[in-house]
C-alpha cells in the first residue's frame, strides 16, 4: 500500500468516526436535553444530557482556548506520526489507535468551538463515573491501546521513524 492511500484511509476513517460522534451528540440534544434520563440498564447505565465546559471529571471549567490549543498540538503530533509511520504490518494497528485519538479530539473540539462546551450523555450509574460521549470513548481506547503497545510490544528503536530529520544545510 502506498503512503497516500494509507493517509486517505486514515482521513476517511476519522471522518466517519467524527460523523458518528456528532450524530450521537445531536441525538442527545434532541432526545435528552431538558428531559429525564433514558434508563438503559436500571441502576447501571443511562443516557443523561450534560453540557461539559471542562475536561475529564469536570476539571478546568471554562478553559475553551486552552482545550482548543492542546487539541491542535495533539492533532499536529498525531498527523506527523501518521505521515511518518512505516507502511509495515508492525505499525498498521497504530493507524487505528491514532485515528481513534484524532477523531475523538476533533469531535470534542467541534463542540467546544461551536457551543463553548462538550455534549456528554453516557452515564454509568453503577460506579458513578463522570458522564461522557463517543469521542471520549475513542480517545480513551486509542490512548490506552497505544500506551500498551508502546510499553510492552515496541522497543526504542521501533520509534526511530518519529525523529525529526535535520539536514546539514538547514542548520
Amino acid at each position: 500500500m502506498k503512503k497516500n492511500v494509507a493517509i486517505t484511509i486514515d482521513i476517511v476513517a476519522m471522518f466517519l468516526l467524527i460523523l458518528i460522534d456528532q450524530v450521537t451528540k445531536r441525538l442527545a440534544v434532541i432526545n435528552l436535553k431538558d428531559q429525564d434520563p433514558i434508563i438503559l440498564i436500571d441502576n447501571i447505565l443511562q443516557f443523561r444530557y450534560l453540557e461539559n465546559r471542562g475536561a475529564a471529571f469536570g476539571m478546568l471549567q471554562n478553559k475553551k482556548l486552552l482545550f482548543v490549543f492542546i487539541t491542535i498540538v495533539m492533532l499536529t503530533a498525531i498527523f506527523y506520526a501518521l505521515f511518518k509511520l512505516p507502511l509495515t504490518k508492525k505499525y498498521l494497528i497504530w493507524h487505528v489507535f491514532l485515528c481513534f485519538i484524532a477523531a475523538g479530539g476533533i469531535g470534542n473540539m467541534i463542540d467546544r468551538v461551536m457551543h463553548d462546551y462538550v455534549i456528554d450523555f453516557i452515564y454509568f450509574i453503577l460506579i458513578d463515573f463522570p458522564i461522557f460521549n463517543f469521542a471520549d470513548i475513542l480517545v480513551t481506547i486509542g490512548t490506552i491501546l497505544l500506551f500498551i503497545d508502546l510499553l510492552f510490544l515496541k522497543k526504542e528503536e521501533d520509534l526511530a521513524f518519529l525523529k525529526l530529520e535535520i539536514h546539514k544545510n538547514d542548520r
